[in-house]
């Protein structure tokens, strides 16, 4: 069934309201150009919940588990289990409501980050609120970690036995919140998750199963501050995360 006009009206309002809180004023004529930036990907998303087969292995929990997240950051102590001890400043553990149905995973600590111990609070960090309240949440209701809980230098990429030597950890924060849904930020976020090196292009608004918890990847807001025209499909995805936290609820 076709959707009604008075809904399609509805949406593009909604969305309009979404880019005003994101700060865009304006928006670019239509064109051939423009067309492409903003046509579908094209990508089946095989493995997503609903579809088959299943093509992305899930790394499973161990079955033991951490009583709480001040034990596993006690656990994790004054971290030297990989290069990055050498160059960072603080480590940057986490941060939100431990019972928090939304658990938000990016991929490791900026410059800011690094500087306060705490994740995204730099310009990423405000646009990451903003697109939370773009869907009445506000940053204290949901868990806000990364896939490395160090800065790599210059912000380059974490390398593989980075992200490896985190990952215990971070399965353990999974483990203890034991979040409905997480968003995974980014691209290094999304193939740790899902085991998989897949872009984040093909990866992003699908859910997937991480043991019993909806994973649905999505654009990094770093990526965004630099490619505005991607914030539409980081709507999208945030609709789809907004509805399923309503639907929980029922």
């Amino acid at each position: 069934m076709d959707q009604p006009l008075s809904d399609i009206f509805a949406d593009i309002r909604s969305y309009l309201e979404y880019l005003k809180r994101m700060g865009v004023t304006e928006l670019p004529i239509a064109d051939k150009k423009t067309e492409k930036i903003y046509s579908a990907e094209g990508s089946t998303h095989v493995g997503a919940i609903g579809e088959s087969p299943q093509t992305y292995p899930i790394k499973k929990f161990s079955q033991a588990s951490a009583a709480s997240l001040a034990e596993i950051r006690n656990e994790l102590g004054n971290c030297q289990r990989c290069k990055l001890h050498k160059t960072r400043q603080t480590i940057v553990f986490g941060e939100g409501n431990a019972k928090a149905k939304l658990m938000l995973i990016g991929e490791g600590p900026g410059y800011d980050e690094d500087a306060q111990g705490k994740p995204f609070v730099g310009r990423a960090g405000q646009l990451l609120t903003k697109i939370l309240q773009s869907i009445e949440i506000q940053r204290e209701q949901v868990y806000i970690t990364n896939t490395i809980k160090c800065r790599p230098p210059q912000n380059r990429n974490p390398e593989p036995d980075e992200i490896a030597n985190c990952h215990p950890f971070l399965l353990k924060q999974i483990q203890v919140i034991g979040p409905e849904i997480i968003c995974a930020l980014g691209t290094f976020a999304a193939q740790t998750l899902l085991s998989t090196d897949a872009k984040i292009t093909a990866l992003r608004g699908k859910f997937y199963d991480l043991s019993g918890i909806r994973v649905i990847p999505t654009y990094h807001p770093a990526y965004l501050l630099r490619n505005p025209e991607k914030k539409r499909d980081v709507w999208e995805d945030m609709k789809q995360i907004a509805k399923a936290l309503a639907d929980n609820e029922r």
